[in-house]
């Protein structure tokens, strides 16, 4: 699996590199509400026209799905997709196809990253 950031480079890391860099093992906790927040992104792109509503369409079916089966603790998240959200992304991909690569469309990992930590707090802080 080629890493999302090192398109640039020839040479494979070092895997105590991806090791200390791979998020993994403990942002896997963020995969419902990446992919709430990306069903909401995604309808928001169709409904602006910014992608076709035939892809958000596609993209909210295959989140749904994957959405399913996180809920049901039966979804297999992949430690060599560095976090979750390649995970997510990949298979949705590995779903819907090309189309999966229009989600990204109009934000940013940032962004993205921003809402799923918010999502999370917002459900976890009764707990605390």
């Amino acid at each position: 699996m080629s890493k999302l950031w090192g398109a640039r480079f020839k040479g494979k890391t070092d895997k105590l590199a991806d090791q200390f860099t791979f998020s993994i093992a403990y942002d896997y906790r963020l995969a419902k509400y990446d992919v709430v927040g990306s069903i909401a992104h995604a309808q928001m792109l169709g409904h602006q026209g910014i992608i076709p509503k035939s892809d958000a369409q596609k993209i909210i079916a295959g989140l749904t799905k994957i959405l399913s089966q996180i809920e049901a603790g039966k979804f297999k998240f992949d430690p060599k997709a560095e976090d979750v959200h390649t995970n997510i992304q990949t298979a949705l991909k590995t779903l819907i196809g090309q189309s999966a690569d229009k989600l990204h469309t109009a934000r940013s990992r940032n962004d993205q990253i921003v809402l799923d930590v918010k999502l999370y707090c917002l459900d976890e802080i009764d707990q605390i």
